[in-house]
């Protein structure tokens, strides 16, 4: 065990077992528990269960909260789990904004104030990271963020708010356990009403995000992107092959890299799979269907 050393026992042996496993070890002494707490583990550990091909699919039901068995892209009802959320709410007042490395960020509807809980399903962690800030109400086209590690391996969260067609950025560390404003895009629109804002998608050091307006013709879509190193906003231009007014863009992550579900009608309902690349979706789709309106 001396010859072994603490660097190849935790970051490469520890580190490969799943959560609930790891939380019983914390109990073997001091030492343990604070080595398995650490930033620089915990990221460790989140990486290497990211690339497992069994994951997890949270569901938010009337009553219930259910974690199903995804394996090899199937889903494995058979092995279906009851959850208990931290706090004695119902389900359906539980809106979740964004996940990250098996931590959700989700939003409680209060009637007096809202609240905003990161928690972890698997190891039952949970934190109110919520201020004075929240007691407005939460709009579900209206309220946004994201979540990602800084290069101190500082857990970020991200909340974006629009109200009364200005938008507020701020950011929570929880290192420090507090929220500090950020600086947003001067000069833009995309407070109003009329827009609506996707869930935020980490990929490549960026969070990103779909504004999208529906509400006046032909309808139109933005990118808005986060750059988690600098903390500053921009928005990116989609390329000129897959314009189409209006369409709806969804983001996700493949393989760690970052693709847009983009639909389009016209005279035939189209939706096709871009891989990004340098900021933009590529040329090249291979994953192309149609189907009629």
């Amino acid at each position: 065990m001396e010859r072994i050393g603490d660097d190849m026992m935790f970051e490469e042996i520890l580190s490969r077992l799943p959560a609930k496993v790891v939380c019983q070890f914390k109990c073997v002494c001091k030492q343990w528990c604070y080595e398995l707490s650490t930033p620089k583990f915990v990221l460790i550990h989140t990486r290497r269960v990211s690339n497992l091909l069994q994951k997890k699919l949270l569901s938010l039901n009337e009553n219930t909260i259910v974690v199903d068995d995804i394996v090899y892209g199937n889903l494995e009802v058979d092995t279906r789990k009851v959850v208990t959320f931290p706090y004695d709410v119902e389900p359906s007042f539980l809106i979740i904004i964004g996940s990250f490395n098996g931590l959700i960020l989700l939003c409680i509807r209060r009637t007096d104030a809202n609240e905003l809980v990161l928690w972890n399903p698997t190891t039952r962690w949970f934190k109110l990271i919520s201020d004075d800030y929240f007691s407005h109400y939460f709009g579900r086209h209206d309220d946004t963020g994201g979540m990602y590690v800084d290069e101190h391996n500082d857990l970020k969260v991200l909340h974006i708010n629009c109200f009364v067609g200005a938008v507020t950025a701020r950011v929570y560390s929880r290192h420090n356990d507090s929220w500090r404003n950020l600086s947003f895009l001067k000069g833009c629109m995309l407070g109003s009403t009329f827009y609506s804002w996707s869930h935020g998608i980490y990929s490549g050091k960026t969070i990103y995000f779909i504004v999208s307006n529906y509400f006046i013709p032909p309808g139109e879509c933005n990118i808005v992107a986060f750059d988690v190193i600098s903390e500053s906003f921009s928005i990116l231009r989609f390329p000129e092959r897959i314009q189409a007014s209006p369409c709806q863009v969804h983001f996700l992550t493949i393989s760690n890299k970052l693709h847009g579900i983009v639909v389009k009608y016209s005279d035939e309902l189209t939706a096709e799979l871009q891989c990004s690349h340098s900021s933009t979706f590529g040329a090249a789709a291979k994953d192309e269907y149609n189907s009629r309106q």
